[in-house]
């Protein structure tokens, strides 16, 4: 189906080329209904150019002989066929036989006698009307099958570029996995062991058991938390998904506390466990979030303590847990210091940075800063993507539900770039906006290029039927025209053989004879027709030079005008 842009460019160019056999068919004194009827034909085969090329092609350089009209036509339907023409073989004889077609009807209507000066002319105007654009139609053709060609292979050495750098990403990941594993992941260990059997000392303390207890169980989530993140590092698979219970109970298996909504709670308890005076308030109807949102809630709250217990150790600290309509807002906020924090406490200025990250890919935002009682809040804002609103709920093992770089993260971030839909390599719509720019002007530069070529040789082979089409004028014209002068000085009763060496020979194909209107020749004479180099009484009137012999001298000569 051709789209709207072209429908309608078809049909002016159609009507176009129908207008113009009209008129040209009008001006060579045709009929009105024979006008009329070569432009309804010019109309329709322009719009079957593109399906039948070659056959409308032949019918139109047949056509352009006995009808002029159908020459604009001809230079259209030369180009659609040189685009669309498959095979150089069966292009060369469908011009070919074309150009043979038109030149040879044209020498059988014109009715004359055919001589090589008109089938020079008349081949470089068909080599002008039917070569010339055709060639050109194929070569803007196999421009843009060598440009799809290039754009093509391009795409697939980025696409074999990302694939390269991704695997090398992998093993770089793999690696950093397996020191993380073999390093933190045996000091971990030794931490909870040793705490594990310090906690049921019997010379500790009821409190120094509880501060014992809780480093313990920051030892545990901490190798889980371990564990995760090696699983992110070697590809996802070993990343524990959410169970189905842990929305609601907070459990996602035995000594693995929950890393979403339900696990901040937790958080809250052990923070409490540790002497600080937690809050937990929640209000709104409880409504589910993806996998990386409620992941990125978890982490908004753990943070907050964090740095509440960092900076402002002693401070009432309230987390809060509001559902609004289209999002959850989550936010820890502690109250004043109350004594002076020593400025020993190591700060490593990431973590923040990490949240907004994560923030950012889940669609939220972060926001941190200190409030009017001198306290600081810590505040995220994260949008629900349930299935009941439209959105898919991404399903275990599925790139989105991870909150760092999956396997393949450039395009599993970029919502263009998911399966389905648009690639930004092969589409050529991922590229830098300079770099977009530099292609377009890059294309368009060669194209004006290419079409001033075109348009340059088609001027100088005009320009070269013009000059050469000229040369043959004159001469023809020389052999068939002579001035009222020379006329004049020929007189009756000359010898035939005096006057035919001052006269032309008078074998050209501009000199068609008598023409109507001529006076009788005398009987038994024979007669020589010469053009006048003077202009007639109106258009349609030729003046004639005539010259009769008879018994070896000139017994007649007369001047006339004919139709």
């Amino acid at each position: 189906m051709w789209p709207g842009r072209r429908i309608v460019g078809e049909s002016f160019l159609s009507l176009a080329l129908a207008l113009l056999a009209v008129g040209a068919g009008l001006v060579d004194d045709e009929g009105t209904v024979q006008a009329v009827v070569i432009g309804v034909v010019a109309g329709l085969l322009s719009l079957l150019r593109r399906g039948l090329p070659a056959s409308v092609l032949l019918a139109v350089a047949a056509g352009s002989a006995p009808f002029s009209g159908l020459a604009p036509l001809l230079l259209v339907v030369a180009w659609s066929a040189g685009r669309r023409i498959d095979g150089l073989g069966r292009a060369c004889g469908v011009f070919g036989l074309a150009y043979g077609l038109a030149l040879g009807l044209t020498a059988v209507w014109e009715q004359t006698q055919v001589s090589w000066a008109l089938l020079v002319i008349s081949g470089m105007f068909l080599l002008v009307a039917l070569v010339v654009p055709g060639l050109a139609g194929r070569y803007w053709s196999q421009r843009r099958t060598l440009t799809d060609t290039l754009h093509e292979y391009n795409a697939q050495l980025l696409r074999e570029r990302a694939m390269i750098a991704g695997q090398a990403r992998m093993l770089e990941r793999q690696r950093i996995a397996q020191d993380m594993h073999d390093s933190l992941g045996h000091q971990l260990a030794l931490i909870a062991v040793h705490t594990g059997a310090l906690e049921v000392d019997r010379e500790l303390t009821g409190q120094q058991r509880v501060a014992v207890g809780v480093l313990r169980e920051a030892s545990v989530t901490a190798m889980h938390e371990l564990r995760d993140v090696v699983g992110v590092l070697r590809g996802g698979a070993d990343v524990p998904q959410p169970g189905p219970q842990a929305a609601g109970t907070g459990s996602e298996g035995p000594g693995a506390p929950s890393r979403g909504v339900a696990g901040i709670e937790g958080l809250a308890d052990t923070s409490r466990s540790a002497g600080a005076d937690v809050v937990v308030r929640r209000s709104g109807e409880v409504r589910p979030l993806a996998p990386a949102a409620d992941h990125a809630a978890y982490r908004v709250v753990q943070e907050g303590l964090t740095n509440a217990h960092k900076h402002a150790p002693g401070a009432s600290i309230a987390i809060g847990l509001r559902y609004e309509p289209d999002s959850l807002v989550v936010e820890v906020a502690n109250g004043p210091v109350p004594e002076p924090v020593s400025s020993g406490v190591a700060s490593g200025c990431q973590g923040l940075t990490g949240l907004e990250e994560r923030a950012r890919l889940v669609g939220g935002m972060v926001h941190a800063g200190p409030t009017s009682d001198g306290g600081f809040r810590l505040a995220g804002v994260l949008p629900y993507t349930s299935a009941a609103e439209g959105f898919t709920s991404p399903q275990p093992g599925d790139a989105a539900t991870t909150f760092v770089a999956p396997r393949n993260d450039f395009r599993a971030q970029n919502p263009a770039g998911r399966t389905g839909e648009s690639d930004p390599v092969t589409d050529w719509n991922g590229l830098p906006k300079e770099l977009a720019r530099a292609v377009d002007r890059t294309k368009r530069r060669n194209g004006v290029a290419i079409g001033c070529g075109v348009v340059a040789l088609v001027a100088v082979l005009l320009v070269i039927a013009v000059v050469v089409a000229g040369v043959f004028l004159v001469r023809e014209a020389d052999k068939a025209m002579i001035d009222p002068e020379q006329y004049d000085a020929v007189t009756i009763g000359q010898s035939e053989k005096s006057v035919r060496d001052r006269l032309p020979r008078g074998d050209s194909f501009l000199n068609t004879g008598p023409g109507d209107g001529a006076p009788p020749e005398p009987d038994g004479a024979t007669c020589l027709t010469l053009l006048s180099s003077d202009m007639g009484s109106g258009l349609d009137a030729e003046p004639v030079f005539r010259f009769c012999f008879k018994d070896g001298k000139l017994v007649e000569k007369k001047s006339f005008e004919t139709a």
